[in-house]
């Protein structure tokens, strides 16, 4: 079944509902019938209620559609790709191919969604000079002023995931230089505000017998989560910074006779039973002469696999896709997406072949890195199929990375 639907699109972006979200609506739907029949504004007629109850609450989501768009269009003025924009349990978020590049930029696309909401807090509460609030316009107007400012000071609070703790984010980053340094202040502030949420809640709850208190300690549940996994990811990135091509490359690779027939080759390696996930490279008097990639050994024409040799269809190490020793593992991992090939190779200083590495590799280095439960299966399923497991997205984490 699926987690959302897509309803349409907003300036070329597309905008989803998550499932939850219709509960949440619901919920809100009810209470403002419930707030508008007791304000006396319906006649006492149920049906009423509910319908001013329903567009009350499409008007509030529009508010919290508005102020995740004034994010997405900062952040694609800056030529970030916004991928969706999703309403659900806890409000929106708008999905981004990658983050900004500075702190000024970052701090730009942080900030615009709590002036979107300000500035609709403004023009409702000039409407209710318009209507007063003993008439149902009024009435609505001065209930969406309030919640506008609600939702743009909740945001404001300085602690991931909300709008305020990247807000503290950029200021961390650009006093001192470090973004990873920015997430961990605002993922750490994320935690204790968390915190704070939970046992208010539980507090509430034990202490004034307020049932409020439980969605108090939920939204407090909501941002420890997030910001747990803020952290988590930003110790990811440390991981990728100070791990280098040396440390996952492995010597899965052969070096064979450049001078071998296309015959011989397949004979002796291919039909013998040795892995064709396994790399090859050519050599001749004492040097490298290049990579080896077997689907074009094997579609070559079956009469020429006398004639041609390795040597005429070696592809030279100085144009493969190769990084060096001491190369990064988020530089790694850019390479390996850019050549599109299963694997890619470590040149020594010397311009040597130290090693070769995969997806598979890639993943294992940094699962030993941060002691996380990943099984030699999971790695050999990963090095066979070519692809990430679904929750370490490793091209999307090195992309963030850019900057």
């Amino acid at each position: 079944m699926r987690s959302s639907w897509r309803i349409g699109t907003l300036f070329g972006i597309p905008f989803h509902v998550d499932q939850s979200w219709l509960l949440i609506l619901v919920f809100v739907t009810l209470i403002n019938a419930g707030n508008v029949t007791a304000a006396g504004l319906t006649h006492n007629n149920p049906l009423m209620g509910g319908g001013v109850g329903l567009i009350m609450s499409l008007l509030l989501f529009s508010s919290v559609l508005l102020h995740e768009l004034g994010h997405s269009l900062v952040a694609r003025s800056q030529g970030i790709k916004v991928n969706s924009i999703t309403l659900f349990l806890f409000g929106g978020l708008a999905s981004i191919d990658r983050e900004s590049q500075s702190p000024r930029e970052a701090l730009a696309v942080a900030i615009a969604g709590p002036m979107v909401s300000l500035t609709l807090f403004g023009v409702f509460l000039g409407l209710t000079q318009i209507w007063p609030d003993t008439t149902l316009a009024g009435f609505l107007v001065e209930d969406l002023a309030n919640l506008n400012l609600v939702l743009a000071m909740f945001n404001l609070i300085p602690g991931l995931p909300l709008d305020g703790g990247q807000i503290l984010k950029a200021l961390v980053w650009k006093v001192t230089g470090d973004r990873l340094m920015g997430m961990r202040w605002a993922s750490a502030s994320g935690r204790l505000i968390g915190w704070s949420g939970v046992l208010l809640g539980v507090f509430v709850v034990i202490l004034v017998g307020d049932l409020g208190g439980l969605w108090i300690s939920f939204v407090g549940w909501f941002i420890l989560r997030n910001a747990t996994a803020y952290d988590r990811l930003t110790v990811l990135q440390e991981s990728l910074l100070n791990l280098s091509a040396q440390d996952a490359m492995t010597k899965d690779f052969r070096v064979v006779n450049a001078h071998l027939s296309l015959k011989e080759f397949i004979d002796t390696y291919l039909l013998a039973g040795l892995p064709t996930s396994m790399a090859y490279y050519a050599a001749s008097e004492g040097r490298y002469r290049g990579m080896l990639k077997l689907d074009e050994i094997q579609q070559s024409e079956r009469s020429q696999w006398e004639e041609k040799t390795l040597l005429d269809l070696v592809h030279p190490l100085t144009i493969i896709p190769s990084v060096s020793e001491n190369t990064s593992i988020v530089g790694v991992i850019k390479a390996l997406e850019a050549s599109q090939d299963r694997y890619i190779t470590v040149l020594s200083p010397a311009g040597a072949v130290s090693g070769v590495i995969d997806r598979g590799d890639l993943v294992k280095a940094i699962a030993s890195k941060q002691n996380l439960p990943i099984t030699e299966g999971e790695i050999k399923r990963i090095k066979s199929e070519g692809t990430y497991p679904t929750y370490l997205q490793l091209p999307a984490i090195a992309k963030n990375m850019e900057n």
